[in-house]
């Protein structure tokens, strides 16, 4: 089992925990919670780069190694980094739990070094009318990212 653990803290007064495990070569499972959110949808990406010496906007374009198109997480076709969209509730708090069987804690698709980023719109999954459907989802700007800094746990 790896473990790794990201905590969000922003000037727009968006913050949470997002945890992240992953049994040998299985799917990783990313759970938290996340407050401060205008109620709704909210892209939820892991992005190329754990810089956030500039904010988010330094943190590059989403995980995208194998070359792809923007798209759904359970899609074939899309980002690496696509984890789709949180749902904030009327108090603006997103409790959520994802499997997903592309991002990684080890290898050629880990996460671990890179940046997860909260938008302040939802995600189009891939299946909007622009051009910028298939590299953002339309997400919008980037309201909370952190550094994803490395395992907090290792177990055989």
């Amino acid at each position: 089992m790896v473990k790794a653990v990201a905590v969000l803290e922003s000037n727009q007064g968006v913050k949470g925990t997002v945890f992240f495990n992953q049994n040998g070569n299985g799917p990783t499972t990313v759970r938290g919670n996340i407050s401060g959110l205008i109620p709704g949808l909210h892209g939820f990406h892991v992005h190329a780069l754990g810089d956030t010496t500039n904010g988010c906007s330094s943190t590059g374009p989403h995980f995208n190694p194998e070359g792809k198109d923007h798209g759904a997480p359970d899609d074939e076709n899309r980002h690496v980094g696509d984890l789709g969209n949180l749902v904030a509730g009327d108090d603006g708090t997103a409790t959520f739990s994802i499997i997903d069987k592309q991002i990684s804690l080890v290898g050629p698709n880990s996460v671990l070094g890179r940046s997860i980023v909260v938008h302040a719109d939802p995600d189009d999954l891939g299946r909007g009318q622009t051009e910028l459907s298939l590299t953002t989802g339309n997400a919008g700007e980037r309201i909370a990212c952190v550094f994803l800094a490395g395992v907090i746990g290792l177990q055989e």
